[in-house]
């Protein structure tokens, strides 16, 4: 690190302050996984800097405020409780005391292109009574199902989620756990496994897509989903999940951190092979002790790291990888309330397999597609005007690999999104729009700096997980460690989260580096 000078003198009588000497660390991105990251490096003694190239914190948390309503623009599914309990513990405080949090039932509500519905919750005993109406011939093997999800919990997310997968050697230890558990197979492949409903393998295959995955494709061990939404349950955040991101930042402020917004990294600064620090976009250089990197993990390797030679993530390693899914994300608000929605609806297209193909193999945009409808109002009608309701509708569509103009083709969709609600969810809804706000694959490479407009980073495949997933400690440079969706464990909330948990195991703690 770089000699820190002495501030001049204060004048007769006054002392300067003493610097900070404290080994000293900085994050790039203050997602949930850097955030966390960098209340965990607090904790552990370091001086530390959050760089975030937007204007407010959170990343893909981050919240769109118009016309009265509040929006967030990414994630809503709080599945692990205990992972932000962590974080709040560390810094001597209570997660009930800044964040509320709200058990939701029911969870979500299925909704299928035939017009049959299926409420999921986790009551194990209420979900077989509904699967024996929904599928009658289907509850032993639903029964069949949920003990496997529970052991690949076990394994996949008890012993594995938060351990790094830094050497082959790691990899070789956990092998026999996922063979055993048939890691071979995919999500939808273990549904198919134990049920034939159609329905129903959709309902218990499609969580791999709220990480940007293809059920067809992703591993099986992401079955663990439905186990922890069952053991731990599905929550929201009252004030929407910005909420949680602003009692993060309450407890970095607590530690001493600095927050910087606006700034921009263009280059993580490497010397004999170790990470020295970063430099901004304005030239700007901050020396530290220890890098980490919340940005995308393409675009760390592709672009932050571009001039140093690579051995593992080289441009040709990028190239080749597979990446996630991305999304449409058409954040609106009403005049009226719909008092008949759940806070999560998912509305399914006539077509499972054939749009997940269109998605990722052919990378086409679909006349038909299905969506996530998010009604944070059910729960918290705060978040909208009186008498109003505030929602998103989110839908998976290709990458920008795919040949898609999307600066002819979005509004197009969203009326298409607009149509299709209105013909099912929420009857009226032309009449009774207040404001309507669009995000496109192309504002997650502008805005969010995702290399192809991936929503999920690099796509949560066999191939792509585990050791054969980015590090957690970087394989290219010294001092510098991975978070977020597009290293180990993979995204998702409970993933990123877990992604910097790992880092307590792998960063020397401060006193070790004074």
């Amino acid at each position: 690190m770089l000699t820190e000078l002495h501030p001049p003198s204060l004048g007769s009588g006054t002392r300067a302050p003493e610097p900070d000497r404290r080994p000293h660390a900085v994050v790039i991105g203050s997602g949930f996984g850097g955030l966390a990251a960098a209340i965990r490096l607090g904790a552990r003694g370091y001086r530390v800097t959050v760089l975030e190239t937007l204007d407010q914190p959170g990343g893909r948390a981050r919240v769109f405020r118009q016309d009265g309503f509040t929006f967030d623009a990414g994630p809503t599914i709080v599945t692990a409780p205990f992972l932000f309990e962590e974080l709040w513990a560390l810094c001597g405080r209570r997660m009930a005391d800044d964040v509320r949090l709200t058990a939701l039932d029911p969870f979500y509500r299925l909704m299928f292109d035939d017009g049959s519905s299926l409420d999921c919750c986790g009551d194990v005993e209420a979900m077989r009574a509904r699967i024996a109406a929904f599928a009658p011939g289907d509850v032993a093997g639903y029964g069949g199902f949920l003990r496997d999800a529970e052991a690949i919990y076990k394994v996949g997310f008890e012993q594995l989620a938060d351990v790094p997968f830094s050497t082959l050697v790691d990899m070789l230890k956990a092998l026999p756990a996922m063979a055993r558990l048939r890691a071979d197979r995919s999500v939808y492949g273990l549904a198919a496994h134990h049920v034939r409903d159609e329905r129903l393998r959709t309902a218990l295959s499609f969580h791999p897509l709220f990480i940007g995955g293809s059920p067809f494709s992703a591993t099986a061990i992401y079955a663990l989903v439905l186990h922890l939404e069952r053991k731990f349950g599905v929550h929201f955040a009252q004030g929407g999940t910005g909420a949680l991101v602003q009692g993060l930042v309450r407890l970095l402020e607590g530690q001493g951190a600095t927050l910087r917004y606006g700034a921009k990294v263009s280059e993580i600064t490497v010397a004999n092979g170790a990470a020295t620090g970063v430099r901004l976009a304005d030239g700007e250089a901050i020396a530290a002790d220890v890098v980490v990197s919340n940005a995308d993990a393409a675009y760390t390797y592709g672009t932050l790291l571009k001039a140093q030679p690579r051995k593992r993530w080289s441009d040709a390693k990028l190239d080749r990888a597979r990446y996630s899914m991305s999304v449409v994300v058409w954040y609106f608000g009403t005049r009226r309330r719909y008092e008949d929605l759940p806070h999560h609806t998912i509305l399914f297209g006539p077509r499972y397999r054939g749009l997940v193909d269109d998605i990722f193999e052919r990378k086409v945009l679909s006349q038909d597609f299905s969506l996530y409808l998010h009604r944070p109002t059910a729960t918290d009608p705060t978040l909208a005007p009186e008498g109003c309701d505030a929602f998103y509708a989110l839908v998976p569509v290709p990458n920008l690999q795919g040949d898609v103009d999307w600066a002819n083709e979005a509004e197009p969709f969203r009326r298409r999104i607009q149509q299709r609600l209105e013909a099912t969810l929420l009857p009226g809804l032309g009449d009774c729009l207040a404001t309507s706000r669009l995000m496109t694959p192309p504002a997650f490479r502008d805005d969010l700096l995702s290399v192809h407009g991936a929503a999920f980073g690099l796509e949560p495949r066999l191939m792509q997980s585990a050791w054969f997933r980015p590090h957690n400690v970087s394989e290219e440079v010294a001092g510098l460690y991975l978070v977020g969706a597009g290293t180990h464990p993979g995204a998702g909330l409970p993933g990123v989260l877990s992604s910097a948990k790992i880092l307590d195991s792998v960063v020397p703690h401060a006193t070790e580096r004074v």
